[in-house]
């Protein structure tokens, strides 16, 4: 199997750390050279220590899943012979309490559209078949205990 890393730095650069006074902004490295800030969420550590323009762990694990989701749509619409135009997605990820009372990211909603061309287009069954193929092989969402969700927004703007 393959292996995917990050690198995460933090420093003090002199903040007061004992006293809990200091920036959770970090940067994360990708293997592949992609360099982003990353930061706690507002919604966790209150800003200033915080850094709002920054990604945080939770936006990263939604993304992740929309991501995942989206390349295994697309593989599977090309091997079915669908040209995608344009996919789109609005993820989302709502955090709550977990089985075990455990804070934890407890649903994620990936709502795509997608846009196809070409003389052969699929039906809005065919399109939900494609939807819940890619749901069943994305690794990320193989790998969550979250409930993740899939809500296709179809190209006349209506949900599922």
């Amino acid at each position: 199997m393959s292996q995917h890393s990050a690198d995460i730095l933090w420093q003090r650069d002199g903040q007061d750390f004992v006293g809990n006074r200091y920036s959770r902004r970090h940067t994360i490295r990708f293997d592949g050279g992609a360099e982003w800030s990353g930061s706690s969420s507002p919604h966790v550590v209150p800003l200033p220590m915080s850094d709002a323009t920054a990604v945080d762990p939770e936006e990263l694990f939604v993304a992740s899943l929309s991501s995942c989701h989206m390349l295994w749509f697309l593989s599977i619409a090309a091997s079915r012979g669908f040209c995608v135009e344009r996919y789109a997605d609005s993820a989302s990820g709502r955090m709550g309490r977990n089985a075990a009372g455990k804070t934890a990211m407890t649903v994620v909603t990936l709502r795509p559209q997608v846009q196809f061309s070409g003389e052969r287009l699929p039906t809005r069954e065919q399109i939900e078949a494609m939807h819940h193929a890619a749901h069943e092989e994305c690794f990320i969402a193989n790998s969550v205990r979250a409930d993740v969700r899939c809500e296709p927004v179809m190209e006349d703007g209506a949900p599922r």
